[in-house]
């Protein structure tokens, strides 16, 4: 009853409360016991004692109450204000008030704190993990060159195959650098889709195209299968969906079975059709499928680094789809193979 009351409206409703008392069992007495006095100076004492009581209770309430109360309303309120100096109406700092505001500022200063750990410990997995993928090579960069200055230039032997090798590894730094670039710009909101309505199946027919050299050397069988009418028209950045489609199909050619199959499926899903990319490789165990879209994150670090890639494909892949305010899933079995499935808006 008096939580949402302000100090003031407090003291003098616990004033009221106290005079209606006193006059209640003034009544009781006056009437009950036949009492033969005089109203007046008792409703003038009555009303000065209630004056005093007033203000007493008022006094020990600021004193008490009302002044401890406004510094912590006062600090929780510049906390989530950005005018840190404007100050708070008496009228607010109610009981009730600061209780509710109390609890939401704790647990909203909690989730605040969760945040922060979480990423400052993302923060120092990806310092971690970059300077990781530069240092191996740079090292090897290092180790070439240093090679080949130390003499080996002249070594008809090995000099081609070495500057061969020290130009690999300056493309795959420069190939990290440009993929971290492109997460930067997703991130930051600096990137800006041309959408447009296209054939999602004269797309992925061209990606099966660009893919077919790297397919004939794994001898991997490229399959579409189709369900519906031709054309499938969808909405999108033709070539941002083309660099989706790209690296989930490289993905699976670089880490599925020699002489598999990667396998591309359509669906229709209301008012978005589901793209799905199969392989029949080596699968994922469960415990890294919620990690796969993380930055430089690998199942398996040895054999990623020795089919090469930045180690960022898949998270581009993720900040594409989720540009487009679509939504990327993977489900995998070990022993079977892996399914990266994303959606698109139908035209």
């Amino acid at each position: 009853m008096f939580d949402k009351l302000s100090i003031k409206n407090l003291s003098a409703a616990i004033t009221l409360l106290f005079g209606v008392v006193a006059l209640a069992v003034f009544g009781i007495t006056y009437f009950f016991q036949e009492l033969n006095i005089n109203l007046l100076p008792f409703f003038i004492s009555l009303i000065i004692g209630l004056v005093l009581l007033y203000f007493c209770v008022l006094l020990l309430l600021e004193k008490y109450v009302y002044n401890k109360l406004k510094v912590i309303y006062k600090f929780i309120h510049n906390s989530k204000s950005k005018d840190s100096k404007k100050d708070i109406p008496e009228d607010v700092v109610s009981i009730d008030n600061v209780n509710k505001d109390v609890l939401k500022w704790a647990s909203d200063t909690e989730k605040r704190i969760e945040s922060l750990q979480t990423l400052a410990k993302y923060r120092k997995n990806f310092v971690g993990n970059v300077s990781h993928e530069l240092k191996t090579p740079i090292f090897s960069l290092q180790g070439y060159l240093h090679t080949l200055l130390d003499g080996g230039i002249y070594d008809e032997s090995i000099n081609l195959k070495y500057i061969k090798r020290a130009a690999d590894n300056a493309d795959r730094l420069q190939h990290i650098v440009e993929d971290l670039e492109s997460i930067g710009e997703m991130e930051s909101g600096r990137l800006e889709l041309d959408i447009e309505e296209f054939d999602i199946y004269k797309l992925i027919k061209d990606v099966f195209q660009d893919q077919k050299r790297m397919a004939d050397k794994q001898k991997v069988k490229l399959n579409l299968e189709t369900k519906g009418d031709f054309p499938l028209m969808v909405k999108g950045d033709v070539e941002a969906v083309r660099q989706i489609l790209n690296n989930l199909v490289t993905n699976t050619l670089k880490y599925g079975d020699e002489g598999g199959t990667t396998v591309i499926s359509t669906f229709d899903v209301d008012k978005n059709i589901l793209i799905e990319i199969s392989d029949d490789g080596i699968g994922i165990e469960e415990k890294h499928l919620e990690h796969v879209f993380d930055r430089f994150y690998r199942v398996d670090r040895s054999r990623s680094r020795l089919k090469g890639g930045s180690g960022l494909g898949l998270s581009i892949v993720k900040h594409l789809v989720e540009a487009h305010k679509q939504t990327i899933h993977v489900r995998s079995t070990v022993g079977e193979g892996s399914i990266f499935g994303f959606t698109l808006e139908k035209a």
